[in-house]
């Protein structure tokens, strides 16, 4: 196929730029590689009123629309192909990367006789050229699955979430993923709250050997049982007893064992290993990994450092065993390799993909070596992907651990030590840990069985018996890294949605990241108590985990993707509309406990309060509602998310407490903290009937010493204000609002001489701009008098222009039949492809859409993964 005669250049269509190069250098000049930027076509991102851009009546009928930003890529594309003797389709080989090549395929009305898919795990030339060699069709199965993910989110994300704006506050969302994530938070934090911590106490009695060597041993035996010492008194008690013993050997054992290294990094363990090692972020991770797949420059070249970073393998190729053991041997010894390496299988929950673990693409190219090509971030990732993937296939640790029982009348004792024999894969690397310390060695003296001890004496004299107080701990809250970890577990998620399902919780403010803990904030409560009793059989592990599996029995051709959509969905729609007419806004609240007060509160009449999400944040109100109204802002949490204001714990904003300057000698009224539109601030109590706000914050700007014109209405005259929001400085019209003109630029007294307009001070400080005509005015030396007119230039009013922000919507394309027809927003005609079910025919051909998440990258490659949960935000308001 490389060497076939060509009517012109082969096309090539990959994801990013960065990719486009990499793959074209390898290629040469018979082949064009152009990138499409991620994601073409997606469900409209602002359907109207009432829809959610699947059509529910007609077999879920997706329909998608050209990303604006993506327009001139697809026409690029489509202009290439026309001409194109070969047009492949080398996106990523995951179940998001066929769709995209499917995208793109419709999207630019590719010719399905000379449209070829191929796929490669890395990005160097050996592996570039067998894929080329090595072409295929579309695979519609994992578009099907894809589409089915994608599809299912957006049903899920507008059909809840609407009733969460009605009930609880504007602007919250649920999602299929996203909020069994952060159920696990909340019942973790649960958990936490209602541990109750058992007392318990250890002992260790430092021993003296005959010889004058000491060593610790732990009390293990009392009476012949393992001790329950629960209180201070019985370990005192226990303590003077073991300071009369004289402890004898009874026996002693050495016992060797071997310790095998962690296999390669699937991408779960890689998020969680950068997230314990690097402190990088699931998301951080993801955009350096990309970069280190899709090349960077070393030694002159363009050569991709990693493999494809979005697997659940743990599978290395047979090529990279052989060069794995070649390096090990040369660079560490033989006795550290293996003479046929070391296979690993998958146990993740639902694996899905057939590729290999992350590794790098060469295990000679050694960290060391390409380091001053790497920015920070990407030097540090690739290392630990190196060494975790050479340690992998190195040999095993052995370790050596000594046992020590020791007894005196009803007391046995226990020494142990642990010591490596051969340091094996742990020269290079070691797992980390969540929780828990790490092992450590030690050593002891030599003991043989008959042995005499005695306890040692401490510096004052007295026997060094060492009881120590201890209390059981809750479990852990989650750290980023084992809530991927548990999510996994769960086969709950993807590969390339763990880093958007954590992203998501954190940015919509359910979950806050303190100390690198995962912490429910009191909305999180309120909207998964709500969905757990209301929608409760959609957001618990198991049902999630199981349309992971329904959606691998689409990928794998099992199953056809409508009636999985379909059996979700019905019952789904069911539950949401009865969940409309009976829910009320009184039944939706948090305890103050769970919302980490302190405290009773209770309203003016004795009415217990409970915490709702308000348009504004959480505030208090009574659980009587809608009988009694009365609410309070809330006060300063101590175990949840702070204060009303933002700030440290415990403390209130200045004036809080204080009588209100308007009605606090008449009526009573007093200060209190308050969240607004605009963020926090000191009001009174006895709001609306008082309206008095406390102004604090920078002193207004000072006055312009000039009076100029205004250069829209010239009645009024420009005057300094300050950005309620930014606190920066602006000018306008002092008519406002009758005249709105503002500017960022600051007037310098002077008039421009044609049309007597205000000159302001330019980007070029030798020079000024009229603010009327946009004409650029010389600025002469010196102090420049009050309404001075200065000679300017040619008018200019682009000058005057302020960056605008791109337009919402473009140009769509219906797609019918493979036709294409423009229209304000397209519909699919129908989503199955040769039969009801969806069954699947040629692409170009193809009724229907397939939506997928938008993977974006950006101009270096970065990918802003929103995997399957890129509308589980819901639509927007």
């Amino acid at each position: 196929m490389l060497d076939s005669p060509a009517m012109s250049r082969n096309l090539v269509i990959v994801e990013s730029p960065a990719k486009a190069r990499t793959i074209e250098r390898y290629l040469g000049p018979d082949f064009r590689v152009l990138a499409s930027y991620g994601h073409v076509r997606d469900l409209p991102e602002h359907p109207a009123k009432g829809e959610m851009g699947v059509d529910v009546e007609h077999d879920f009928a997706p329909e998608y629309e050209i990303v604006p930003d993506r327009a001139r890529q697809v026409q690029a594309i489509e202009k290439a192909a026309r001409t194109a003797s070969s047009i492949y389709l080398a996106t990523d080989l995951d179940r998001e990367g066929e769709a995209i090549a499917w995208h793109v395929a419709e999207a630019a009305r590719l010719p399905a006789d000379r449209t070829l898919r191929v796929t490669f795990s890395e990005i160097t030339e050996p592996a570039i050229r067998e894929a080329f060699s090595k072409p295929r069709g579309i695979d519609h199965h994992l578009v099907d699955a894809q589409q089915a993910r994608r599809i299912v989110d957006r049903l899920v994300g507008y059909t809840i979430s609407p009733i969460l704006w009605r009930k609880v506050r504007s602007g919250l969302s649920a999602g299929r993923v996203q909020s069994v994530a952060v159920r696990l938070v909340v019942e973790r934090e649960r958990e936490i709250r209602a541990f109750v911590a058992d007392e318990y106490w250890t002992i260790e009695v430092l021993l003296r050997t005959v010889a004058g060597e000491t060593f610790l041993a732990d009390l293990v035996r009392v009476d012949g049982a393992k001790p329950t010492i629960s209180d201070a008194a019985t370990a005192g008690a226990l303590t003077e007893e073991l300071a009369r013993t004289r402890p004898i050997v009874t026996a002693t054992a050495v016992r060797p064992s071997t310790r095998n290294p962690a296999p390669p990094f699937t991408t779960s363990t890689l998020q969680q290993e950068a997230s314990r090692k690097l402190g990088f972020s699931p998301k951080r991770t993801m955009s350096v990994a990309q970069r280190l797949y899709e090349g960077v420059e070393v030694d002159g070249e363009q050569t991709g450092l990693i493999t494809y970073m979005r697997t659940d393998s743990v599978a290395l190729s047979a090529q990279a065993l052989r060069e794995a053991q070649a390096v090990i041997a040369e660079r560490f010894g033989p006795d550290y390799a293996m003479a046929k390496g070391r296979h690993y299988k998958t146990r993740s929950r639902n694996a899905q993909e057939a590729h290999e673990a992350i590794r790098p693409t060469s295990f000679g190219r050694e960290p060391e070596r390409v380091a001053a090509a790497l920015k920070s971030d990407e030097a540090r990732l690739y290392r630990l992907i190196w060494q975790r993937a050479i340690a992998s296939q190195m040999a095993p640790k052995r370790i050596e651990t000594t046992t020590v029982d020791l007894a005196d009348g009803r007391f046995g004792l226990r020494a142990s030590a642990t010591r490596t024999v051969f340091d094996g894969f742990s020269r290079v690397y070691t797992e980390g840990r969540d929780d828990g310390e790490d092992e450590r060695e030690a050593s002891l003296p030599p003991l043989r069985e008959g042995d005499a001890t005695e306890v040692a004496a401490t510096e004052s004299g007295a026997a060094d018996v060492r009881p120590a107080q201890h209390f059981t701990e809750p479990p852990p809250r989650f750290t980023e890294a084992s809530l991927i970890k548990a999510l996994e577990e769960a086969g709950i998620g993807r590969p390339s949605t763990y880093a958007a399902t954590i992203s998501t919780i954190v940015d919509r403010g359910y979950v806050s990241v303190r100390e690198r803990r995962l912490r429910p904030e009191p909305v999180g409560f309120i909207v998964t108590d709500l969905l757990v009793e209301h929608f409760g059989e959609f957001v618990n592990v198991d049902f999630t985990a199981r349309m992971e599996s329904d959606l691998d029995a689409v990928a794998s051709g099992r199953r056809r993707w409508v009636p999985v959509v379909r059996d979700f969905y019905g019952p789904l729609a069911r539950t949401a509309e009865a969940k409309k007419k009976e829910l009320r806004p009184a039944d939706i609240g948090l305890s103050p406990a769970d919302a980490g007060l302190e405290g009773d509160f209770l309203c003016s009449e004795g009415h217990p309060m409970v915490v709702r999400a308000g348009r504004f944040g959480e505030y208090l109100a009574c659980s009587n509602y809608p009988e009694h109204k009365e609410s309070r802002p809330l006060p300063q949490a101590t175990g949840a998310a702070g204060g009303p204001d933002g700030g440290a714990e415990g403390k209130q904003p200045d004036g809080v407490g204080e009588s209100c300057p308007e009605c606090g000698a008449a009526d009573g009224g007093t200060l209190v903290a308050r969240r607004g539109r605009f963020g926090p601030f000191v009001g009174c109590d006895r709001y609306p009937a008082c309206r008095y706000i406390r102004k604090d914050g920078p002193p207004p700007p000072a006055k312009l010493p000039f009076d100029v014109p205004c250069p829209r209405c010239t009645e009024g005259i420009l005057v300094a204000r300050r950005a309620r929001r930014a606190g920066s400085v602006f000018h306008g019209c002092s008519r406002y609002p009758t005249c709105r003109y503002t500017t960022s630029r600051t007037p310098m007294g002077a008039l421009h001489d044609t049309d007597g307009a205000a000159v302001a001070v330019s980007d070029d400080p030798s020079s000024g701009i009229c603010l009327a005509c946009g004409a650029p005015v010389a600025i002469p030396a010196g102090p420049v008098a009050p309404l001075t007119r200065l000679a300017g230039g040619e008018p200019d009013p682009a000058a005057l222009d302020r960056p605008r922000r791109p337009a919402r919507g473009a140009a769509t394309t219906r797609r019918t039949g493979g036709r294409a027809a423009p229209t304000g927003r397209r519909k699919a005609a129908g989503t199955t492809r040769g039969g009801a079910a969806g069954t699947t025919g040629g692409h170009g051909a193809r009724g229907g859409s397939r939506g997928a998440g938008r993977r974006d990258r950006g101009p270096a490659g970065d990918t802003g993964d929103a995997g399957g949960d890129a509308d589980e935000a819901g639509p927007r308001q």
